[in-house]
């Protein structure tokens, strides 16, 4: 990622920033997990964990609709905006994909719930609909981290990132309040309790043979 400012960073700056890009890290995790448990599944390795690939699916729905990007359509792009005009066409095109990743992760659903009951004709629809969302992840989340806070950095006030920060550390922001911040962090933990190792805590893949 291309370096956030040139200057002394403001200390809410530095933590709403950090926040933003683990919360990007650890959706992408959970992805690369489903793609890695699909991969053992799709070569016969391992057996599928409806559980484990339920609770993925739950994670990646929830904490993203309705806890990160909310968060960041409603403080850092919205003050992004109000500082500098010439920010609206790169904002309004991520909002759209904000909007683009819901349709993406209904077909993660949908797939989801077909393979579950329909077996293994299900899984090639199943994994694609997994790899096009994370493709799609990666594309968006790498905008943000090269192009939007770097220039956040650079334009937004101390006062700003205050806010910012308060939001995303989940200390005052009425969308959602702490306790929903504190629902997602034991969701990921159970997932990896479930996940096998090496993606987790969890007990071994069970083989087919």
């Amino acid at each position: 990622m291309a370096p956030l400012c040139g200057g002394r960073a403001h200390e809410g700056q530095v933590r709403a920033i950090n926040i933003i890009i683990d919360e990007h890290r650890t959706l992408a995790a959970v992805l690369h997990g489903m793609l890695y448990l699909l991969r053992h599944v799709r070569y016969g390795s391992s057996k599928p964990d409806f559980e484990l690939l339920g609770a993925m699916v739950y994670y990646i729905q929830t904490f993203p609709e309705r806890f990160h990007h909310p968060k960041e359509d409603a403080y850092l792009f919205r003050l992004l905006r109000l500082r500098h005009a010439a920010a609206t066409p790169l904002l309004d095109r991520l909002q759209a994909e904000h909007r683009a990743g819901a349709d993406k992760l209904r077909a993660v659903e949908q797939t989801l719930a077909r393979y579950r009951h329909g077996g293994a004709a299900e899984l090639a629809a199943f994994s694609g609909a997994v790899a096009a969302y994370a493709a799609f992840h990666y594309g968006h989340a790498r905008s943000e981290e090269n192009e939007v806070l770097p220039m956040a950095a650079t334009i937004l006030h101390a006062a700003d990132w205050e806010e910012i920060d308060a939001a995303f550390a989940g200390h005052t922001d009425p969308l959602l309040g702490a306790e929903a911040g504190a629902e997602y962090d034991e969701l990921f933990r159970r997932i990896v309790m479930l996940a096998p190792a090496p993606l987790g805590a969890g007990p071994e893949v069970s083989s087919n043979t």
